[in-house]
C-alpha cells in the first residue's frame, strides 16, 4: 500500500473508547448496576438502537439532536420491505433529506413504544431497566459526548404509579452511586407541579415556558436566566425575581414547604406538588444527611416530566454537570395507545461519569487482561500437558489464560507482568515433578495441586 493510500487513524471526537484494562473497569461497573437494579426485582429490556422519526419527535423539543439513519447510496432510511417496494424503487425515490429513522437520543421515548406495543404481554407495574448507548447531535465538551451510555431505570403502571416508587427510584441510585465509590455526590428532587403551580400563581401565562428557560439556570447563571425571561416570555421585574428566587430554594426536609409559601405564590397545583415533594423527601429521610435534598432550581427542560424530577451532582465537582436525572412521566405512551401508562424513572449517565474518573488516572493500573491465571507453555513437547491444566482450572471456575508459543520463561512472566496477571502457573517441566504457581504480587512461587488450588480473594 502507498502512502497516499494509508488512512491515519484518529479517534472521532464526541466517541469514546477505552483501552482493554479501562474498559475492563467499565464492565465492572456496569455489572454492578445491573446487579442492583436486579436486586429491586427490575427486568431487562433492550430495544433498538433505531426508532422510527415520529417517534423520537413525539414529545419534547429534541429534533435538532436526533442523527438520522440514510443509506450511503440511496439517501433514505425507510427499510424497503415495510413498504413494500423494491431496493431499486426506494432508491430512486428516496433522497438524503427524506429519512424516516433515528438513533435514538435516550432510553425513555423508546420505553413508550415499547411498552405501548407489548401491552397485552406484560405485567404491571411494569419495573424496567435499561443499559445502552444512546446518541445526540451535540458539540463534544467534558462530559458531554455524542454516543455514550446510560443506565436507566423506571416503573411505568395502567393509570396511577404509586408515589413511592418516587422515592425508590432515587433510593437505588444512591446506593449504586454509593457501591461505586464515586465520592461525595447529592440528589437533589424537585417537582414539576410545584414550578408550573407556582408560576401559574404569579399569573404567567406560560408556565411550561419558563420551565424551559429555568432548566439552563446552571448553565449560563441567574442574570441570563432573568434577561431570557424578561426578554422572551415577557415577564415582569417582580415575577422574574419570584421566580428566581424559588430557584434559590434548599432543604432536606418538609421545612422547604414553608419557605416556598412565603415567596407570594398559591394555588391548587402548587399544594398538590409540595405535597408530594415532601413526600419523597420523608421516605428518603434517612439516608445519610444532606445526600438527597429538594432542589428548587431543578427544571428539566424535556417537555414530558410532569412531577417529580431528579439530578445528581459530584460534592467536588458541582460546575461538571449532572450524573443522574430523570423524573415522573404521566402520559409518555400516550401517542401510540388509548390508556393511560405514567412513569416515573432515572437515570445514570455512566460515559460522563466514568470518562471524568479516566481522565483522572483513577484506573492506570486496573489489569489489562480478566485472566487470574497465565499457565505457561515449558516446552513444544509439553504443550498438551499444559492446555489441559489450563482446562482443569476453567473447569473449577477460574479465568486462565495460556501463553501462546513455548518461548523463554523470562519472557512469558514478564507477559503477565505487563497484563498485570496476578499468578503464573508452571506446569511439570517433566514427569514426576510437581506444579508450581507463582504469585507476581509477593514473589512467592511454590508446589500445588491443580485440583485443589485456590487464587487469593480479590484476584
Amino acid at each position: 500500500m502507498s502512502e497516499a493510500q494509508i488512512v491515519k487513524p484518529a479517534p472521532i471526537s464526541g466517541f469514546p473508547e477505552w483501552l482493554p484494562e479501562v474498559r475492563r473497569v467499565e464492565q465492572q461497573w456496569l455489572d454492578l448496576i445491573r446487579a442492583t437494579y436486579e436486586r429491586y426485582g427490575f427486568c431487562s429490556v433492550e430495544t433498538p438502537s433505531v426508532e422510527a422519526l415520529e417517534v423520537l419527535t413525539a414529545k419534547g423539543e429534541t429534533s435538532q439532536e436526533v442523527y438520522t439513519l440514510s443509506r450511503l447510496q440511496g439517501g433514505g432510511a425507510s427499510d424497503s420491505t415495510e413498504r413494500g417496494t423494491s431496493e431499486g424503487d426506494q432508491r430512486a425515490s428516496s433522497t438524503a433529506n427524506d429519512a424516516r429513522l433515528g438513533l435514538h437520543f435516550d432510553l425513555t421515548v423508546p420505553l413508550a413504544r415499547y411498552v405501548a406495543q407489548h401491552f397485552n404481554e406484560l405485567v404491571f407495574p411494569f419495573k424496567r431497566y435499561a443499559i445502552g448507548r444512546v446518541w445526540r447531535g451535540e458539540r463534544p465538551q467534558e462530559g458531554r459526548f455524542r454516543e455514550f451510555t446510560q443506565c436507566d431505570i423506571d416503573v411505568i403502571n395502567v393509570d396511577h404509579v404509586p408515589l413511592h416508587f418516587d422515592a425508590e427510584l432515587p433510593r437505588i441510585v444512591h446506593e449504586v452511586l454509593t457501591d461505586l465509590e464515586v465520592g461525595g455526590f447529592r440528589i437533589g428532587v424537585n417537582n414539576r407541579k410545584v414550578l408550573q403551580g407556582f408560576y401559574a400563581g404569579l399569573g404567567i401565562a406560560d408556565p411550561l415556558g419558563v420551565i424551559r428557560i429555568a432548566d439552563k439556570l446552571d448553565k449560563i447563571g441567574a442574570e441570563a436566566v432573568g434577561k431570557m425571561l424578561e426578554t422572551e416570555l415577557d415577564l415582569t421585574p417582580a415575577q422574574v425575581t419570584a421566580c428566581l428566587e424559588l430557584a434559590q430554594v434548599r432543604g432536606s426536609d418538609a421545612s422547604v414547604v414553608d419557605v416556598i409559601a412565603g415567596l407570594g405564590s398559591s394555588g391548587e397545583l402548587l399544594e398538590v406538588g409540595l405535597a408530594e415533594l415532601s413526600y419523597v423527601l420523608g421516605e428518603l429521610a434517612d439516608l445519610p444527611a444532606g445526600s438527597v435534598i429538594a432542589d428548587l432550581s431543578i427544571a428539566r427542560g424535556l417537555d414530558y416530566y410532569t412531577g417529580t424530577v431528579y439530578e445528581g451532582q459530584l460534592l467536588d465537582a458541582p460546575g461538571f454537570g449532572s450524573i443522574c436525572s430523570g423524573g415522573r412521566y404521566d402520559n409518555l405512551a400516550g401517542e401510540f395507545i388509548r390508556r393511560d401508562l405514567p412513569g416515573v424513572g432515572m437515570s445514570i449517565g455512566l460515559s460522563r461519569l466514568f470518562a471524568k474518573f479516566v481522565a483522572e488516572g483513577r484506573f492506570t493500573q486496573a489489569p489489562k487482561s480478566p485472566a487470574q491465571v497465565l499457565v505457561v507453555i515449558p516446552s513444544e513437547d509439553r504443550r498438551r500437558d499444559a492446555l489441559r491444566t489450563a482446562a482443569e482450572l476453567r473447569s473449577r471456575g477460574l479465568k486462565v489464560e495460556t501463553y501462546h508459543e513455548a518461548d523463554k520463561l523470562g519472557k512469558q512472566i514478564r507477559y503477565a507482568s505487563r497484563k498485570l496477571i496476578p499468578y503464573v502457573w508452571f506446569p511439570p517441566f517433566e514427569d514426576g515433578k510437581p506444579h508450581e504457581v507463582k504469585d507476581m504480587t509477593s514473589g512467592e512461587q511454590g508446589p500445588v495441586d491443580p485440583a485443589t488450588w485456590q487464587p487469593a480473594a480479590g484476584s
